[in-house]
């Protein structure tokens, strides 16, 4: 597929449109071998080369991040560090924008996923989809077992909402330590679901996202994934 030269430089995030015509006069951008100058033309994206390096990721963005503890899931730098200032620059230029699939609060760490893949983002967070995402909590009290079977029931409603939240995998892995397996993703969820029973979460780490884990994957790191590891 055809695209003008402008425009996709300004996608992927080399430039802006405005600026392509300075930037193609200082930088190399060759298709099919020729030396490109003119920012309207028509060029294919395959076979590309700027600066004597094929395009960055012409056809999308997919990676697994390990989301630190005190960094935001915003590009409002008014709300702090973000997660995106662990990305490589020129992502943070792309239109459409990179953007984390949900979010991670500022104090919880653990498996994120970033894309730039609009419909992605839609299916993976879309409550009809049922998604497993699995936390790992601890809480400033004993866990009482009787969570199990209310998580589970599909019968707690969570302060100001209406309807149920779906039911929920608890696992009790210490006294007050526990794993939980959620198929949607409310604002605060996990947070909100112990404190309707008076528990207050202290660590909150994701661990899993579908079938996906961290492994190896240290805190700050990140890996692509391939954009058709969800089909």
């Amino acid at each position: 597929m055809l695209r003008r030269l402008d425009q996709l430089l300004s996608n992927l995030g080399y430039c802006s449109r405005r600026s392509a015509r300075d930037f193609l006069k200082s930088h190399s951008v060759l298709a099919d071998g020729i030396r490109i100058t003119d920012p309207s033309r028509k060029v294919s994206p395959r076979g590309m080369l700027v600066d004597g390096q094929p395009l960055d990721h012409p056809d999308g963005i997919l990676v697994m991040l390990n989301k630190p503890v005190g960094l935001v899931c915003s590009h409002d730098p008014s709300e702090g560090p973000s997660v995106y200032s662990l990305l490589p620059e020129r992502w943070r230029d792309r239109s459409p924008q990179v953007t984390t699939v949900g979010r991670l609060d500022k104090e919880t760490s653990g498996l994120l996923l970033i894309t730039d893949q609009g419909p992605l983002v839609h299916r993976l967070t879309s409550p009809k989809h049922h998604v497993a995402k699995r936390y790992r909590a601890r809480v400033d009290r004993m866990i009482s077992q009787s969570l199990i079977a209310l998580f589970a029931s599909g019968q707690l409603t969570l302060e100001g909402e209406r309807s149920p939240c779906a039911p929920a995998r608890l696992e009790i892995t210490g006294e007050r330590e526990a794993i939980l397996e959620l198929t949607e993703g409310r604002y605060h969820q996990v947070r909100r679901m112990f404190a309707s029973q008076g528990l207050t979460v202290l660590t909150l780490h994701r661990e899993s996202f579908a079938d996906l884990t961290l492994g190896e994957l240290a805190p700050g790191k990140w890996r692509e994934l391939p954009l058709s590891y969800f089909d």
